[in-house]
């Protein structure tokens, strides 16, 4: 069901530490997609637009996806998934059919050609806006820096949420 993104009624800091997100891209019509679970990430307002920022380590698989397509979806589930979402998290798509076996139910989405997952209790499909790579210069905080020691600095996507949709 359809819903305004102002409606949006989460946790923020539950739904991306505690709960994980599952972030998907491609063209789910060609099954050529794949997607990973995010534990940092943002909701808010950005150009005046209503957006979802992701950041994704430029060696995994989901990248490619981001890029070739230009969008995706964020999808957070009820508690009691996180060991489906685990699969998900731990193993790439390039080792296995992690959606299969994970037990997820992909499905179209409606503006944009990323899949959904039936499960899900909140659903965001999402326009790519942005995307860099974060730069080491740019990080002003040691804390920040210690996240990369092998140097493989997150890139950062900012979608346009076009869509939000709940279960129901």
């Amino acid at each position: 069901m359809d819903i305004d993104v102002k409606e949006i009624n989460l946790e923020p800091f539950r739904v991306f530490n505690d709960g994980w997100m599952l972030l998907a891209s491609g063209d789910y019509a060609s099954e050529n997609w794949n997607c990973m679970t995010v534990s940092w990430g943002f909701l808010g307002t950005m150009w005046n637009l209503p957006v979802a920022q992701v950041v994704v380590r430029p060696q995994r698989h989901t990248r490619k996806f981001l890029d070739k397509y230009g969008n995706f979806t964020l999808s957070s589930f009820p508690a009691g998934y996180k060991d489906k979402l685990t699969v998900l998290g731990r193993f790439s798509g390039t080792q296995m059919d992690k959606v299969h076996d994970s037990g997820f139910t992909p499905r179209s989405s409606v503006c944009v050609s990323s899949p959904s997952f039936a499960e899900a209790a909140l659903t965001l499909e999402c326009k790519v806006m942005f995307a860099q790579r974060m730069s080491p210069e740019s990080m002003l905080d040691e804390r920040a820096a210690a996240a990369y020691p092998e140097h493989d600095e997150h890139f950062i996507y900012i979608g346009e949420i076009k869509r939000a949709a709940v279960a129901g």
